[in-house]
């Protein structure tokens, strides 16, 4: 295979687990599906990244996730 399309293939692998967060964190229902508050959405949370809070929120939402995770994780080990 060629390396523009090992290239391809990692990015849509990319951006479909991306997409899936999205999904799985219930945004899309929460935002009745529209793409300009999710964008808007998107924007503010790259604004605190580019902010003096960058690394207190980074921490913060990284902790969330890894628990959410693991939830979702001990759900799925239930079933």
């Amino acid at each position: 295979m060629r390396e523009w399309q090992v290239q391809r293939r990692e990015r849509t692998r990319q951006l479909i687990e991306l997409g899936g967060l999205v999904v799985k964190a219930g945004l899309v229902e929460l935002a009745d599906d529209d793409r300009a508050t999710l964008y808007g959405a998107f924007l503010t949370v790259a604004a605190k990244l580019r902010g003096e809070d960058r690394e207190q929120a980074l921490v913060l939402w990284k902790r969330k996730g890894k628990r959410a995770f693991e939830a979702d994780q001990g759900l799925t080990n239930e079933l």
